[in-house]
């Protein structure tokens, strides 16, 4: 079994394998809106494949980052917007 990639979601540690990315991680520890749309709507994945841009969130203080398409690293703070 591969080792497990530590990363925290608004401050909380999780564990993923590897391979799996930001969004995916997301969603399988509960997380489901990522953002809010500027009227307050909360957003998340769409199209999984970063056409959208629903998926944006702040990933290592970088905002508007697309983390469908991103895959998760050990030490990766994310961050809902």
């Amino acid at each position: 079994m591969s080792d497990r990639i530590r990363m925290t979601i608004d401050g909380r540690e999780i564990a993923v394998e590897p391979g799996t990315t930001v969004a995916a991680a997301l969603m399988m520890n509960g997380v489901h809106s990522f953002r809010e749309s500027p009227n307050g709507d909360e957003r998340g994945p769409l199209c999984g494949m970063g056409i959208c841009f629903e998926c944006r969130m702040t990933v290592n203080g970088a905002s508007g980052v697309r983390t469908c398409n991103l895959l998760c690293a050990d030490g990766m703070e994310v961050s809902t917007q």
